[in-house]
């Protein structure tokens, strides 16, 4: 089931303390944008299908990406995209879109996310996993 599209950007808009929900709506579209040409297969189908439909579609036609951006890498695509960005405030933007993605996916399909990303995405999604030793 599908989060409303009201209820995902006004939690972007909190997490990110954006001043307006089309500030939350821009990044959004962008770090889903890029997160999904770093996914494939059922995983993101899944994680698409309980997006808003509108970041749903962002999600399945994503930027092309050549190879996996490591996760700074993936902070300065984003920086890049945003306009007026920076790459630290482009984390703080990251890190609204992708916290929120995670808590509307739940843990298992979080789980499953980061499996397919580079390690250090974790931390992307406020999500830090232990690192085997």
């Amino acid at each position: 089931m599908s989060i409303r599209e009201e209820s995902f950007l006004a939690h972007v808009q909190e997490r990110g303390e954006y001043a307006t929900m089309e500030e939350a709506d821009r990044v959004a579209r962008v770090v889903l944008a890029l997160l999904g040409a770093h996914l494939v297969g059922t995983v993101r189908a899944e994680l698409a299908a309980r997006l808003p439909e509108t970041y749903a579609l962002i999600l399945l036609n994503p930027l092309q990406a050549a190879e996996p951006l490591s996760p700074e890498r993936f902070v300065r695509a984003t920086a890049a995209w945003i306009e007026g960005a920076t790459e630290k405030t482009a984390l703080w933007d990251i890190g609204a879109v992708l916290s929120t993605a995670a808590a509307t996916a739940g843990d298992v399909l979080t789980r499953e996310v980061l499996l397919q990303l580079p390690p250090g995405y974790d931390l992307l999604f406020g999500n830090p996993q232990p690192h085997p030793t």
